[in-house]
């Protein structure tokens, strides 16, 4: 094999693990991928997992950030052409909801930055800075969102923009928290009644 054919091919084991570790850190948490676990379930030798990440935490950043790659490809990708300001706050809300419902193949226990919050959220170190910050840019590009709002008289001035993110923060927490440990079937229903009533223009 060449030297570029043997770097192809490393690049896509390399993506074939993180994809699969993205998908079990959805159900066991980031704490509980393994190497391997992650061997078994992709037919390689744990030393041919662990020599493209070198650690289990450069592992866990790695499903981080593949996470929120394709987090924003499900929840904002789809509203970003819609028009700036209240109309693409409620489509990426929406498909926010489509992500929690229906993104089993990629997230099978759900979203993977609530199960993560939930173990990191008492720790200190890279993995924990890691996932604030990445929480921190999305809510701020919610809050974006929310003050073009305000400039455009689509909400009222006095709109606190953190707290509407805030607000919206905790829907979707309890939207997972439904779909995920209740069964609610009416959990969209119920969070679609959330919504209205704190985007009300």
């Amino acid at each position: 094999m060449s030297p570029r054919n043997s770097a192809v091919e490393a690049r896509r084991t390399k993506a074939r693990i993180i994809e699969r570790s993205v998908a079990l850190a959805s159900v066991d948490g980031l704490e509980g991928l393994t190497i391997g676990r992650l061997a078994t379930d992709l037919g390689l030798s744990k030393a041919g997992v662990l020599g493209h990440f070198g650690t289990k935490e450069a592992l866990q950043l790695a499903t981080l950030e593949r996470a929120s790659t394709v987090f924003t490809a499900l929840v904002w990708d789809p509203a970003a052409d819609s028009e700036p300001g209240l109309r693409r706050l409620r489509a990426v809300c929406e498909s926010w909801i489509s992500y929690l419902e229906h993104a089993r193949e990629t997230f099978p226990g759900g979203c993977l930055f609530t199960t993560a919050a939930v173990e990191f959220d008492a720790h200190d170190g890279p993995v924990r800075r890691t996932l604030a910050r990445l929480l921190l840019v999305w809510r701020r590009r919610l809050a974006g969102e929310v003050r073009l709002a305000v400039d455009a008289g689509e909400l009222p001035a006095d709109t606190d923009p953190e707290q509407i993110v805030h607000e919206l923060t905790g829907i979707y927490l309890a939207l997972n928290q439904a779909l995920q440990l209740l069964r609610d079937p009416l959990a969209a229903t119920r969070t679609r009644r959330a919504l209205h009533r704190v985007l009300a223009s």
